[in-house]
């Protein structure tokens, strides 16, 4: 009967100790998936920048080669059909392999970094 008196005494003289633990690893918690979601956003501004670049190079690009081809085939309809066809090519071919060339890819890019956050932390523990 000694036993419960003794644990109840236990956590009442330990009450705060436990409460000020409770509160830190809430705290490490939190900071840990605010750097989580920093690092996330900053990834996302960078493919949102890095699409819109990409964009615009395809589009020059095509109207470089369309006037290019149009000057060789002495037609701005065949030039820029050759371009447009180009184009069709490439998106097709990028979504038949699509998985290979960037669902596989971003999917283990994202169990390394997880588990390269799972080894700082527990290095810092």
């Amino acid at each position: 009967m000694s036993q419960p008196d003794n644990l109840g005494s236990f956590i009442s003289e330990n009450k705060t100790i436990l409460k000020e633990y409770v509160e830190t690893r809430m705290e490490i918690y939190r900071l840990q998936s605010l750097r989580i979601f920093s690092k996330s956003a900053g990834y996302f501004a960078w493919i949102i920048v890095s699409l819109f670049l990409a964009f615009l190079i395809v589009i020059f690009g095509g109207l470089m080669l369309g006037y290019w081809f149009s000057s060789m085939l002495g037609s701005y309809v065949k030039g820029f059909g050759l371009i447009t066809l180009l184009l069709i090519v490439v998106f097709v071919l990028l979504a038949l392999f699509r998985k290979r060339l960037f669902v596989d890819p971003v999917v283990q890019s994202i169990i390394q970094r997880s588990r390269e956050e799972d080894n700082v932390g527990s290095e810092e523990d």
